[in-house]
């Protein structure tokens, strides 16, 4: 508990006391962000705003994953040292992206192949790697390992990793489109995260998860990490994180379920990051089909803002939703814990 507090608090700290080093460094190259011309009025007053925040946010978790092994009995694992891999590698995808953007005055950076490629690419080595070297389980699994249990061997399960990863990864960039949503959103699953990751620990006999508490300590990281980038980008924000930070977020986010056996229940603890792709998917297929729009604007944060909603009302009230869908999935973790250990 004491290693989890220290990584947390650590990735905090370094977080709050980067960040404004970062943004001034940032502003004294005139590396700010370009607005897209599609969104709401008020979001062209951001223009300029220092971008490629997320840097900080991996910086942090990183060091404050590794601070959290100082000191204490707990050992690196192969999987605690994946996430924090393909987090770092994700991170360095969205800061080509972001800087790619600025470089070229607009808000685009890679092209949708490029960024595809590349997720395609992370995605695929942590898959590969999680089955070779972690030796992950490849059932299919909702609180652990063995429910359902059905076993999707190598390949499906490779299958099914590379999916999470990059519907994660692109989830978290779709919803970073408010100050302060995304990262305070985040902050509530990589909370739970890090809760289950512990419990697993303590309870190796029911989830025979050796990594365990250092995938809780990846999280606690995280947490950290948005906590502290939080305080600077709250709005008004005075800088943006990025692609770095939503594709590294996302990432982490996928990477820690899959290799503590949550798949099923990520979509749950993520619950806002899975409505808010949904809402663009839907918008997308009813344009499409119809050739009507659901939404003014999509993802649907965009539309409360056409509808005269302020931004902290916005993101106040989904960071609420956010909370409760991450608990709902701690809650549904917890009454299946409670289950098995009766029969246990």
């Amino acid at each position: 508990m004491l290693s989890l507090m220290e990584s947390g608090g650590v990735g905090f700290l370094c977080s709050l006391l980067l960040t404004p080093l970062w943004i001034r460094f940032l502003s004294s190259r005139s590396l700010g962000q370009h607005i897209h011309e599609v969104l709401p009025a008020t979001h062209q007053e951001k223009a300029g705003t220092p971008t490629m925040g997320g840097v900080i946010i991996v910086i942090s978790a990183v060091v404050g994953y590794f601070m959290g092994h100082l000191g204490t009995s707990i050992v690196f694992t192969r999987g605690g040292i994946l996430v924090v891999g393909v987090i770092v590698a994700s991170g360095f995808l969205g800061f080509f992206d972001d800087y790619l953007g600025v470089r070229h005055a607009r808000n685009r950076g890679l092209n949708k192949r490029g960024k595809f490629a590349g997720q395609l690419v992370i995605a695929g080595a942590f898959a590969v790697l999680s089955i070779d070297w972690v030796h992950t389980s490849t059932n299919l699994s909702f609180t652990r390992f063995s429910l359902p249990g059905w076993n999707l061997a190598a390949g499906g399960w490779i299958f099914l990793a590379v999916f999470v990863i990059i519907a994660a990864s692109n989830a978290v960039n779709l919803t970073d489109g408010i100050d302060g949503l995304a990262a305070g959103s985040a902050t509530f699953c990589f909370g739970v995260l890090s809760i289950i990751g512990y419990w697993q620990f303590r309870h190796f006999g029911i989830y025979h998860l050796h990594s365990a508490l250092d995938l809780g300590l990846v999280a606690v990281g995280l947490v950290g990490g948005c906590l502290g980038f939080l305080w600077w980008n709250a709005a008004p924000a005075r800088i943006i994180m990025g692609d770095t930070g939503s594709l590294a977020i996302g990432t982490g986010l996928g990477a820690i379920c899959l290799l503590m056996n949550l798949d099923l229940l990520l979509p749950i603890i993520g619950g806002l990051f899975v409505a808010e792709t949904a809402s663009v998917i839907l918008q997308v297929l009813s344009f499409r089909l119809f050739g009507r729009r659901i939404f003014r604007l999509a993802p649907f944060h965009h539309d409360f803002e056409l509808r005269g909603w302020p931004e902290s009302t916005i993101f106040v009230r989904l960071w609420i939703v956010a909370g409760l869908l991450a608990m709902l999935g701690l809650g549904i973790f917890y009454g299946d814990f409670l289950r098995i250990a009766k029969v246990v």
